[in-house]
């Protein structure tokens, strides 16, 4: 299996990190392909297979979530997307959605309920999460009292930026803040219900969220999906440890070995194994879900 890394179709597109979206008018198509980033960096490798994986969960999460809010799915087999894409199927079977137009809120709506990641830096430096103070004595991958929403900026370039709520509600308005707030965490605790059933953590993830023309919010993008969240193997999970997990981790854990490179593009060539690597924990954790691939 060779990794898809582009698609091209004949209607308007933007390309994202991962994902290729065609305007189709009155919908869009969202298209994952095998593209990976890390650090905001898109490798020159894909992983064969990654963006039918992330399909397929995070259509898994949009209807296990639908009851808690609604969602941009419109159509999920190429059957039923316009006639004018049938021709296209063999880059669009299993990897693609037609969903409703909605405007984007430029904002990544976090949920933590470990410290891991940019959060234990910070916290071993001001015994804070994103400026929330925690309690003192915390270790790597310890869970904390309660999952915590620590907002950031969605930048269309470069880094995004952890914000406060008080500046998240300063950008969009905190009726719409608490909306968002609200409806991530009530996501999180259902992702956690289902994971732990599978003998996962949900360590945390991130959200975002878009406004239809009548002012009613939805969930868009992706949903809990191993490039937007991070999963740990339950029965291997060690406070003071770096858990063994299923997402993207793996990957970022090999870039920080490589001293030589400062995490701006060019991206650095990524060997077999890493591929690999990051296939098959993909791959573990879809087959959890009920998603299974050849």
């Amino acid at each position: 299996m060779t990794a898809l890394l582009t698609t091209q179709l004949p209607f308007p597109v933007r390309r994202g990190k991962v994902r290729d979206v065609y305007d189709l008018g009155e919908h869009l198509l969202i298209v994952a392909t095998d593209r990976i980033s890390a650090f905001d960096v898109v490798m020159n490798e894909g992983v064969p297979g990654k963006g039918r994986i992330l399909t397929q969960v995070a259509n898994f999460w949009f209807k296990a979530t639908q009851d808690i809010i609604a969602n941009h799915l419109v159509a999920t087999d190429v059957a039923a997307y316009p006639a004018s894409l049938h021709a296209y199927a063999d880059q669009l079977e299993g990897r693609s959605i037609l969903v409703r137009r909605a405007k984007v809120v430029p904002i990544e709506c976090v949920v933590r309920g470990y410290l891991a990641g940019s959060g234990l830096k910070e916290y071993r430096t001001s015994g804070t999460v994103c400026g929330i103070p925690l309690p003192s004595g915390l270790r790597m991958a310890d869970r904390l009292p309660e999952p915590i929403f620590t907002p950031s900026t969605k930048a269309e370039v470069g880094h995004d930026e952890n914000i406060d709520f008080d500046r998240m509600a300063a950008i969009v308005g905190r009726d719409l803040a608490l909306r968002m707030k609200d409806a991530s965490l009530a996501l999180y605790r259902r992702g956690v219900d289902l994971a732990k059933e599978r003998g996962i953590i949900l360590a945390d993830t991130k959200f975002e969220f878009g406004l239809l023309e009548d002012g009613g919010l939805i969930l868009v993008d992706e949903a809990l999906t191993p490039d937007s969240s991070r999963y740990w193997l339950a029965d291997l999970w060690q406070p003071g440890v770096n858990p063994p997990s299923l997402d993207k981790q793996f990957l970022r854990d090999y870039l920080e070995t490589l001293h030589d490179w400062n995490r701006q593009a060019p991206a650095p060539h990524l060997p077999g194994s890493v591929i690999a690597g990051v296939q098959e924990r993909y791959r573990d954790l879809a087959n959890r879900f009920g998603v299974q691939f050849t």
